[in-house]
C-alpha cells in the first residue's frame, strides 16, 4: 500500500468512527429530553466556536498528540505501552527540574532545547525499563509497563511532597526563565486557555515520526519488528534491540508531552497533572490508526469531546461523553476492515482504468 493510501486509511476510519457516534449521540441526547441540534449547537460554541474554549482543545490535543505518539510508535513495533501517563509525569518532572536550577534571563534559544532533552530522557528512562526487561529477559510490556506507572508516580509524588514542595500546596516551585514566558504568550491570543506553543512543538514532533518510520532504516526495521519478528530476525534486524530502542523512543515522546503543562501552563510539577492522558493516549493511537497524522486528528477529535463535555454539562450529564469516546473506539475497530476494502477496491478500479 502506497504512503499516500496508509494516510487515507488513517484518517477514513476516524470519519466513520465520528458519523457512529453523532448517530449514538442523537440517541442518548433524545433519550434525556433534549434536541440534538441545540447540545451539538452548544458543544461547538463551547470549543471551536470561542476562543477560549478553542484554546482548551488546542491545550488538551497536545498532550494526547505526545501520548498518541508514544502508544502509536510501540504498536508499530508490535508493543504495548500502557505507561505514558508515568512517562508523561517523569518527562514533566525531570524539566521542571531543570528548571528550578537554570538560571533567571538565560535566552530561550538556549534553554528551551535544555528542557526538551530532559523531558524526554525523563520519560525514555521510565520507558526503557520495560524495554530492556523486555529484550533481556522477554518479560511482557503490559505488564510491566502499567505497573511501572503505579511505581513511577508514586515515586514522583514523594519526592514533590519531601523534597520539592512549596509549603501549603503539592506542586514544586515555579520555573522561571526565557522560554517560559515565550511559549506562555500564546495564551493571550486564546482568552485565559491553557494554550500555548508546545503545540507547535507537538506538529514538529509528528511529522519527524512520520519521517522517522516511513523514510529512515531504523523505521523500517521496527515496523518489520511489529509485522513478523520472526522474519524482521531472519531479515537481519536485531529484534530485542528495536523492541528497547522503541520503549525508550516511545517513553521519550511522551515525556516531551509533560512540557505542555510544565512548560507552556503552570511553570511547575503538580501531582496528577498527567491523570488520564496516558490511557487516553491508547485511544488516541487506536483511533489513529498508528499513523502521525491520525493521531494528530485524533487527538483534537477526543481533546473536543472532552471539553465539549463541559460545555453541555448544564444540559446533558458529563457522562455522555464518555460513552461517546467509547463509541469512537469501538466504531474504530468495527469500521477498519471495511474501510480497507474500499481502499482496495478504490486501487484496483484506478489500475484497472
Amino acid at each position: 500500500m502506497s504512503h499516500s493510501s496508509s494516510i487515507k486509511e488513517a484518517i477514513l476510519p476516524a470519519a466513520v468512527a465520528l458519523l457512529i457516534a453523532a448517530l449514538v449521540g442523537d440517541l442518548l441526547i433524545l433519550s434525556f429530553g433534549q434536541s440534538p441540534g441545540d447540545v451539538y449547537r452548544l458543544l461547538i460554541e463551547g470549543t471551536w466556536g470561542n476562543a477560549y474554549g478553542l484554546g482548551q482543545v488546542l491545550y488538551k490535543a497536545t498532550t494526547l498528540t505526545f501520548t498518541g505518539l508514544a502508544v502509536a510508535v510501540g504498536l508499530r513495533a508490535g508493543l504495548f505501552n500502557i505507561g505514558a501517563e508515568s512517562q508523561l509525569a517523569a518527562g514533566g518532572f525531570v524539566a521542571a527540574l531543570i528548571g528550578l536550577v537554570l538560571p533567571p534571563g538565560l535566552p530561550s534559544l538556549l534553554t528551551l532545547p535544555v528542557y526538551l532533552v530532559a523531558a524526554a530522557i525523563g520519560g525514555g528512562i521510565v520507558g526503557g525499563i520495560p524495554g530492556a526487561l523486555k529484550a533481556k529477559f522477554g518479560a511482557h510490556e503490559v505488564i510491566t509497563t502499567i505497573m511501572l506507572n503505579f511505581i513511577v508516580l508514586a515515586l514522583l509524588n514523594y519526592l514533590t511532597v519531601a523534597h520539592f514542595k512549596v509549603p501549603g500546596s503539592l506542586h514544586t516551585s515555579e520555573i522561571r526563565s526565557g522560554s517560559v514566558s515565550r511559549l506562555s504568550d500564546f495564551i493571550g491570543a486564546f482568552h485565559g486557555s491553557a494554550a500555548n506553543l508546545v503545540i507547535v512543538i507537538a506538529v514538529i514532533t509528528a511529522a519527524l515520526v512520520s519521517w522517522f518510520l516511513f523514510r529512515t532504516r531504523p523505521g523500517f526495521d521496527l515496523r518489520a519488528t511489529g509485522l513478523q519478528p520472526l522474519a524482521a530476525e531472519y531479515g537481519g534486524v536485531n529484534v530485542r534491540n528495536v523492541w528497547w530502542r522503541t520503549l525508550v523512543l516511545s517513553g521519550a515522546l511522551a515525556g516531551i508531552g509533560g512540557l505542555n503543562f510544565v512548560l507552556g501552563y503552570k511553570h511547575y510539577y503538580e501531582e496528577a497533572f498527567a491523570s488520564g492522558a496516558g490511557f487516553l493516549g491508547i485511544a488516541v493511537a487506536i483511533v489513529g490508526r498508528n499513523h502521525p497524522l491520525g493521531v494528530v486528528l485524533a487527538a483534537l477529535v477526543f481533546a473536543t469531546i472532552s471539553q465539549g463535555g463541559l460545555a453541555v454539562n448544564a444540559v446533558v450529564p458529563k457522562q455522555m461523553v464518555d460513552v461517546l469516546q467509547a463509541v469512537v473506539i469501538i466504531a474504530v475497530a468495527a469500521s477498519v476492515p471495511e474501510v480497507r476494502r474500499l481502499l482496495r477496491a478504490e486501487s484496483t478500479t484506478g489500475r484497472a482504468t
